[in-house]
């Protein structure tokens, strides 16, 4: 293949990622219960900021009440906006009628995961630069420590805990999508898509709490233990990054390299799976081979 073959053959893998990925905006922004859903999130993060600054004023304080929730509400945004859209394209037919075209499985799977993940991460970030921006105004009569020295709590800090946000978002999308990819009907994508936000959220945290009380895990093992999770080391990099010493949670962040990495892991594997399963290689081939011999 010439250099000039491979970059006509980039180019239409580019411009076909975007054709994808405009269609899947516009399915986003013309699906009322998903538009509900980003309306619910976006009132819930303003509750939650005038609850939570009621008692203790500051950036620091912000973060520490809105971590938990996001390791609730994300991963259920998230496969609320994934697990089936990779799915109703093959229930519908269309992934078929791509394949005719001759679409790249990465150029619909990444046009797929870009279309949704603007949707999505605009949404949570712009929710959270809301509640940052009420700071101010609900502890200006607040003489509180965080409020008042700001070496210790800083836009700074919260701007670190809306980026983590944004990457957990993206890889919890992803993960998403593998689902959505993996599963041939609506019951198995919503099976393994309500098991997996079960696991994120309380079964891996559950089982490796249940294995370091039995002795089956050291203590030494913590660290890559908390990084296997995605929302331990979500977690794990906010209370190092965005809360440190400040909150005095830095003792329970593990290691911030581990969880860079188990964030990382989760996010290629999880698109690898997606892109392998998109639509059967191994199908397609044989169909080919048929065909031929069919002809012959």
């Amino acid at each position: 293949m010439s250099v000039r073959e491979t970059v006509d053959d980039t180019t239409g893998i580019v411009n076909d990622l975007f054709v994808v990925a405009t269609r899947e905006l516009r399915t986003v922004v013309r699906t009322p219960a998903l538009l509900a859903l980003a309306g619910v999130y976006l009132v819930s993060i303003v509750g939650v900021t005038w609850a939570g600054t009621g008692g203790s004023g500051g950036f620091v304080p912000l973060t520490l009440d809105l971590l938990t929730f996001s390791e609730l509400l994300i991963p259920l945004l998230a496969f609320a906006f994934g697990y089936r859209s990779i799915l109703d394209d093959r229930l519908t037919g269309e992934l078929d009628m791509l394949r005719t075209f001759d679409v790249n499985r990465v150029a619909y799977v990444g046009g797929v995961y870009l279309g949704r993940a603007v949707v999505l991460v605009g949404l949570v970030v712009g929710s959270l630069f809301v509640a940052g921006l009420l700071v101010p105004v609900l502890t200006a009569d607040q003489p509180t420590f965080f409020a008042q020295n700001e070496a210790a709590d800083s836009g700074l800090r919260f701007v670190r805990f809306v980026v983590l946000s944004a990457w957990f978002t993206l890889v919890t999308l992803a993960v998403a999508l593998a689902v959505s990819a993996a599963a041939r009907t609506l019951r198995t994508a919503f099976a393994l898509a309500t098991a997996l936000v079960a696991a994120f959220v309380v079964g891996i945290d559950t089982t490796l709490i249940a294995g370091l009380a039995s002795g089956i895990f050291s203590p030494e093992s913590v660290p890559a233990l908390l990084a296997v999770s995605p929302n331990s080391a979500f977690r794990g990099l906010v209370l190092a990054e965005a809360v440190g010493v400040v909150g005095g949670a830095a003792v329970n962040a593990g290691s911030t390299s581990l969880n860079v990495l188990g964030l990382l892991g989760w996010w290629l594997c999880a698109l690898g799976v997606a892109i392998w399963r998109v639509w059967p290689t191994v199908v397609l081939e044989t169909t080919v081979s048929a065909d031929t011999n069919e002809t012959e």
